[in-house]
């Protein structure tokens, strides 16, 4: 009897674990999907009103504008993110996992901006992108590139592009070093094999190195594509709540926030607020699957 307590006591190591992912993981999302379904008057839940909520994000003015747009700006997110980031990433960890001397060096450069706190962020690019005083205009203006100068922020054709670069630059980090776990993981042997069927150049990157890659490939994609979804604190460090100038810099996360803690969503605040993070959760875990299933087809296996 003791012995068997024993065997299966170390299955209560789990519980805190356990009750932590209910708490702030569980608990949260079956709260919003109730909350959902309900009006509200206030912080006072009203009458069960069935998927009115969702309709009323999707059809009525000003939310359906606002989700479209919002939703658009994500989407833009994602798509500059991948060739700025992931690329870029991919190939400076090829370039580092080669024989390059002080691989070291270059691992620890590219991961000290993660060190730094996102509002930390925000604040030191809103001071260099300053129209003013800004580090960057004013090096544009001394090599003679005046008219290349221009309100980054503050301007609605550059405000979103200008975000999604900073965030890129703090996100190249860990991307680097996942592919390069990813590149080191290939075996030396599979190269021998291949050079000896002559692989060499494009041939053996494209042939070997990216297929057996895929699994970090599919690993910084998907996290890409949630992080991309789920961009808030960079926006609002550096835009404010609005995603200014004129919403051009608006995402999802910033609609919720102002649904649930802000005017936009009157009296229905909660229930529009936690309609629009149902949607958000079904987008973003609707995108994992798909993307997981395709990146599996695409896996191979030497």
């Amino acid at each position: 009897m003791k012995g068997h307590f024993s065997k299966h006591s170390i299955h209560l190591f789990l519980l805190p674990a356990l009750v932590f992912y209910v708490g702030f993981m569980i608990y949260p999302i079956l709260s919003a999907l109730l909350n959902s379904f309900f009006s509200w008057n206030g912080l006072l839940r009203g009458d069960f009103i069935g998927l009115r909520n969702f309709i009323r994000l999707f059809t009525e003015t000003p939310y359906k504008e606002t989700f479209n747009t919002a939703l658009r700006h994500n989407v833009v997110f994602f798509l500059v993110l991948v060739p700025a980031k992931l690329m870029v990433a991919y190939a400076l960890a090829l370039v580092i996992n080669s024989k390059l001397k002080g691989k070291e060096f270059f691992k620890t450069v590219f991961f000290l901006p993660k060190l730094l706190s996102v509002i930390v962020v925000g604040y030191l690019f809103s001071l260099i992108l300053n129209p003013t005083y800004g580090a960057l205009n004013t090096a544009l203006k001394a090599v003679g590139l005046a008219d290349w100068a221009r309100p980054w922020l503050g301007d609605p054709d550059t405000a979103l592009l200008s975000i999604i670069l900073i965030d890129s630059w703090y996100e190249f980090g860990f991307a680097v070093l996942i592919f390069l776990v990813g590149l080191q993981s290939i075996s030396s042997e599979i190269y021998d094999a291949a050079k000896i069927d002559r692989a060499e150049g494009l041939t053996l990157l494209f042939r070997v190195t990216v297929p057996l890659s895929m699994p970090s490939i599919m690993i910084m994609t998907i996290l890409t594509f949630i992080s991309a979804f789920e961009s808030f604190e960079l926006i609002y460090a550096m835009q404010g709540t609005s995603g200014g100038p004129y919403y051009s810099t608006d995402v999802l996360a910033l609609f919720f926030y102002r649904l649930m803690f802000g005017t936009a969503g009157g009296g229905d605040s909660i229930g529009l607020g936690s309609a629009l993070a149902v949607v958000l959760l079904l987008l973003i875990s609707g995108a994992t699957a798909i993307s997981m299933f395709l990146f599996k087809r695409k896996e191979v296996d030497y």
